[in-house]
């Protein structure tokens, strides 16, 4: 809090020497207690706003740690949609072969050869693929 001049006590205890046609010690008295009561309102609200402030500083903090803890716990996963298999890759390879070579490729290899040849790939990727999990389980 700022170091102020006069506290409420201050203001309540001056005493003012009193000359011949000086002011009214009254009316002085009533607008120095009038002075009190907004230093002393001002004084409870700066208090009031300053526990505010600690206590949503506090609650910063406390979710700060919270966003933190929640960061190292969930671990970005590989999407399982982009996993690639053999025959996914025989398949672009077909069509990829197909635009480049056009109909040329179509009237060299008859449909049922290149069908086969599709087949037998997938057959031994799935082979491949259950060898593999045969040696984890191993």
């Amino acid at each position: 809090m700022a170091d102020l001049t006069y506290s409420p006590t201050d203001i309540l205890q001056q005493e003012f020497k009193t000359k011949m046609r000086g002011y009214d010690p009254v009316e002085v008295d009533e607008f120095l207690d009038g002075i009190i009561k907004d230093y002393e309102a001002y004084n409870q609200e700066i208090l009031a706003l300053q526990e505010e402030n600690d206590r949503l500083h506090a609650k910063i903090a406390q979710l700060s740690k919270t966003q933190e803890i929640k960061a190292t716990r969930t671990q970005p996963e590989a999407p399982k949609s982009q996993t690639v298999t053999n025959f996914d890759i025989l398949k672009r390879l077909s069509n990829l072969e197909k635009e480049v070579f056009g109909k040329k490729l179509d009237q060299e290899i008859p449909v049922v050869a290149t069908t086969k040849v599709v087949n037998e790939n997938y057959t031994q990727a799935t082979n491949d693929e259950d060898d593999l999990e045969k040696t984890r389980q191993f």
